[in-house]
């Protein structure tokens, strides 16, 4: 019998929790969107009650994603329960997942609430979400420390308040995957009505079990899977999404397991994730890192010419990496542009975001040689979440050199002020973005720098994030150029701009 397995996704939630990441609005919808593609059952979009940006962010998913379930968090607490269901009141399939912690020493040392009052609490908050929207989730938080037979009551008396989900969660990752098995078992044997429910798993990843805590639950009868994209989260991580699915989907013939992911949208989605949050993919990370179907011994690469079966127990097309290349250059117009723009999966794009791409492919296109799939989806996902520039890069000049100091002057736009400012500093991007700070004159605390080629050759593509900081909120941003200064000054540029652009923490005359 084939088993039914459904995928609930945080990376919205949880995995912005992790250290790091801040996203917008705009930029939560875009992977809102993918994620729909990609064919997650649930979107986890955000946690109300924490933030007006997230409360936006929740509500603008559930007005313009339809298909899956959106779900917001919530404590046990009516007014956390009130704002989650102002946010997600537009989606035509709203959950309220709330939340309380349930271990001894949870209840003890963080709630000051006795077992009996943090029952209550569990069940009096379920059903007062009952009261606002159909589909509920509960979680026992710290729910695999918790005293067994104390859990099953909490989990009976949600279930009969009208939970539909009871959601078992792994806070600090502290079970293998035995143990949790077993705990998982014990739940379906002995919560009473536990048949009125979907039984919930959410893992984390601190002792590197995550996913293999997750399938030992799906095998004792867990029915849905809590994970994130890259495996983000706090701390150590969630189970990372591609790694369940991809080892259900490869070990189909041990787990007869099916769900609704289009397995092919996982490395656009990895991608997308990976350049919206500025948290880069170690090279060996399983399924979507660079050596993921990379071979360097000699003997694996002459296995793989042979029968890819030797060394590669799933094909790279399974994830959806292609090898082609775009045969496009300057002289290629909008057409061919727009269609291969289709091939690609971008099928819904405005005609405007359309046409600020094609200006940007064909501004490339007279700087380098040849333009690959990589380069276009690159361009692509920046104008996709383009937002209000309040200080744009009109032009740079760097003087550098082993032996003397590295200058750099920047001309920045301002609506229509142009401020034109000069750096010393120790080499030329150290220099450039010490101009830029005297140009837009903003505090601006520099946390994270990273560099990266999209594509390979002398006139690659390069990719780089920034990490910035001001009032201890962290704002990452992005750049692409075949110019890695270039490309280092417009990220600057753009996590400043993000800055500006918070208004919940900062205003700018």
């Amino acid at each position: 019998m084939i088993q039914r397995i459904f995928i609930f996704d945080t990376t919205l939630r949880d995995g912005e929790q992790t250290p790091g990441v801040n996203l917008n609005k705009l930029e939560k919808l875009e992977i809102a969107k993918q994620l729909d593609r990609l064919g997650v059952d649930v979107i986890e979009a955000g946690f109300p009650v924490a933030s007006n940006g997230d409360f936006e962010a929740v509500k603008l998913i559930a007005q313009n994603v339809k298909r899956p379930i959106i779900a917001g968090l919530a404590r046990a607490v009516k007014g956390d329960i009130d704002r989650a269901w102002e946010a997600l009141k537009y989606a035509e399939k709203p959950r309220i997942h709330t939340f309380i912690a349930t271990s001894d020493l949870h209840m003890k040392h963080k709630l000051n609430m006795s077992p009996d009052e943090v029952l209550n609490r569990a069940a009096e908050m379920v059903r007062y979400a009952k009261s606002l929207c159909n589909d509920i989730e509960f979680s026992p938080e710290d729910g695999t420390r918790t005293n067994p037979e104390f859990l099953y009551k909490v989990l009976e008396a949600v279930i009969d308040a009208g939970a539909t989900v009871v959601n078992i969660p792994d806070t600090v990752g502290y079970t293998v995957p035995n143990e949790f098995g077993a705990f998982i078992r014990g739940i379906r044997e002995n919560v009473p009505n536990i048949d009125k429910a979907v039984i919930s798993v959410h893992c984390h990843n601190d002792l590197g079990l995550a996913v293999a805590n997750s399938i030992a639950a799906i095998e004792n009868g867990a029915s849905q899977v809590e994970c994130a994209v890259n495996g983000l989260g706090e701390r150590a991580g969630n189970a990372a999404l591609e790694e369940v699915v991809m080892a259900l989907r490869t070990r189909r013939d041990l787990y007869k397991i099916e769900n609704d992911i289009t397995t092919e949208q996982i490395h656009k989605t990895s991608e997308l994730v990976r350049q919206l949050t500025g948290i880069q993919i170690q090279p060996n990370k399983a399924i979507v890192g660079a050596n993921a179907f990379a071979h360097e011994s000699g003997i694996h690469q002459h296995g793989v010419l042979n029968c890819r079966e030797t060394y590669e127990i799933m094909t790279p097309e399974s994830i959806g990496l292609k090898k082609s290349m775009v045969v496009l250059g300057k002289h290629s117009g909008t057409h061919a542009f727009e269609q291969r723009l289709k091939e690609l999966g971008y099928n819904n794009l405005s005609a405007e975001k359309v046409a600020e791409a094609f200006q940007k492919f064909k501004e490339l296109a007279d700087r380098k040689k040849e333009i690959h799939d990589e380069d276009i989806e690159s361009l692509i996902r920046q104008e996709i979440v383009h937002e209000k520039e309040v200080f744009q890069l009109e032009s740079f000049h760097i003087s550098s050199g082993n032996n003397l100091s590295a200058t750099a002057t920047v001309r920045i736009r301002k609506g229509e002020e142009i401020i034109e400012e000069a750096a010393v500093g120790e080499g030329p991007i150290n220099a450039a973005f010490k101009a830029i700070d005297r140009a837009v004159n903003i505090p601006v605390n520099l946390k994270d720098y990273f560099l990266k080629s999209i594509t390979g050759g002398t006139d690659a593509l390069g990719e780089v994030s920034v990490k910035v900081e001001n009032n201890e909120k962290v704002y990452t941003g992005r750049g692409i150029s075949i110019d890695i200064i270039e490309a280092s000054a417009k990220a600057y540029l753009s996590a400043i701009n993000r800055m500006v652009n918070d208004s919940e923490t900062f205003s700018i005359k």
